[in-house]
């Protein structure tokens, strides 16, 4: 019973931390989106960020690895951290405040999840199921023509890969944070419409080259080009 207790009370305490942490996470990106520090520029100490911040060394790390991750900002050896990039500020016009270190989360779950789908749905998928995707990828063509975000269009396309793994626990899991997954999605498209029409017909690209590999039934091309397109997606938030 007392291990057990032990074990729940680490488990607060690490949820506790990641709260901290996301809240770290999202102060230091708000200064950098607002230019308080300005690329090229090198961030407060880590004794000064936590005491301006309130939250310990250990739990800061934790944002700034998250900040490394998102190609933010940089570490040098002992000379400390730096911006690499400023993401706009239209990121927070489209997410909900707070929400971006969620967002971030969500995109590893997808790249996780969707990457074995894809790998089994290349294996498994049927003419319907393949149907399904052409229909999802020429709907996505008329909203890029027309100049339209097309969320519905691209979940019905990753949905139909879930689908066509033919298990249905991908499908159940996708489903369980199809909220969180929207949220990315429409922020990814509504930052893609501020671009070029060219940063649309990347993604697009992406799109096809998940599709084709799934048609050929070639597994480890279907995975790898899933990931890829997940993982291009979390860092196009950050292109500013």
């Amino acid at each position: 019973m007392a291990s057990g207790k032990r074990q729940i009370v680490k488990r607060g305490a690490a949820e506790k931390d990641r709260t901290l942490s996301d809240r770290a996470y999202e102060s230091i990106l708000a200064k950098i989106m607002d230019g308080d520090i300005p690329v090229g520029g090198k961030l407060p100490t880590e004794q000064v960020l936590s005491e301006e911040i309130g939250i310990s060394r250990p739990v800061l790390r934790q944002a700034l690895k998250q900040l490394r991750e998102d190609d933010v900002i940089v570490s040098r050896q002992g000379s400390g951290s730096y911006v690499n990039r400023r993401p706009e500020g239209a990121v927070r016009d489209f997410a909900p405040v707070g929400s971006i270190a969620d967002i971030q989360r969500t995109f590893e779950f997808r790249a996780a999840i969707e990457g074995e789908a894809a790998y089994l749905a290349a294996g498994r998928r049927t003419d319907a199921d393949l149907n399904e995707m052409r229909l999802a990828l020429d709907e996505l063509e008329r909203c890029i023509k027309a100049g339209e975000l097309g969320v519905a269009a691209d979940e019905a396309f990753h949905v139909a890969i879930c689908n066509a793994a033919d298990n249905k626990y991908f499908a159940a899991a996708r489903s369980s944070m199809q909220s969180n997954i929207l949220t990315g999605m429409n922020l990814t498209r509504n930052l893609s419409l501020t671009k070029p029409q060219q940063r649309l017909k990347l993604v697009q690209s992406e799109h096809y080259e998940i599709f084709e590999a799934i048609e050929q039934a070639d597994s480890n091309a279907a995975r790898l080009a899933m990931r890829n397109h997940v993982e291009n997606a979390r860092k196009r938030i950050f292109e500013g």
